[in-house]
């Protein structure tokens, strides 16, 4: 079994690629010369990563189950350097440019090993559609400030956290729906705090 990520190039001020679009999205890329550039930085720093692609057009990048982690996510930043856009078929989650949130450097963690340096907010949205028991959290992180996480709980539901590095203070709750995670994340992404006075906290 191997895992595989592709990118390519989209054109600029388009919609950002969703999921049911990225294989047409990719299969009909237009050749363009950032993705043969990607193809030859990335083949200088990992050559025993298999680089294929189609010309100029699209390139795939396929990895073994135990270097996906750690080689993806040099894949995804690399891409961005680029200015080209990453689906990950396995998880069926698409890497757009833009539009992304408020602090720069911010990174998506999830519990099934994704990580991710500056997600699009699409990007979030989605990776939270994907929280279970086998992807038991998923945490937004600006390391040295503060961090939001959500968990499913056994009995439904979410456990929703915020940590103030700065302060030293940690906050829970109980959320009943993904929305409600889904909305706090995108308020903590875009520097909005009005999930916190929302609910009640413990802490």
């Amino acid at each position: 079994m191997t895992y595989e990520l592709v990118v390519w190039h989209e054109p600029e001020g388009g919609a950002p690629v969703s999921r049911a679009r990225a294989v047409a999205a990719y299969e009909g890329a237009a050749p363009h010369p950032s993705a043969a550039a990607f193809a030859d930085d990335f083949a200088g720093r990992f050559p025993g990563v298999p680089v294929e692609g189609e010309g100029d057009r699209f390139v795939r990048i396929t990895m073994e189950p135990e270097r996906a982690d750690e080689v993806s996510a040099q894949v995804y930043g690399l891409a961005r350097a680029y200015g080209l856009t990453c689906y990950d078929p396995e998880r069926d989650l698409v890497h757009n440019l833009g539009p992304t949130g408020a602090y720069e450097g911010m990174q998506l963690h999830t519990g099934d090993g994704l990580q991710v340096a500056d997600p699009d907010l699409q990007l979030v949205q989605d990776a939270l559609e994907r929280l279970s028991f086998q992807n038991p959290f998923a945490a937004l992180v600006v390391f040295g400030a503060h961090f939001v996480q959500a968990a499913p709980e056994p009995g439904g539901g979410y456990e929703l956290e915020y940590k103030d590095s700065r302060q030293g203070k940690i906050f829970r709750t109980h959320v009943a729906g993904l929305d409600e995670v889904k909305r706090a994340f995108d308020e903590y992404a875009r520097d909005d705090r009005a999930f916190l006075a929302r609910h009640d906290w413990e802490g």
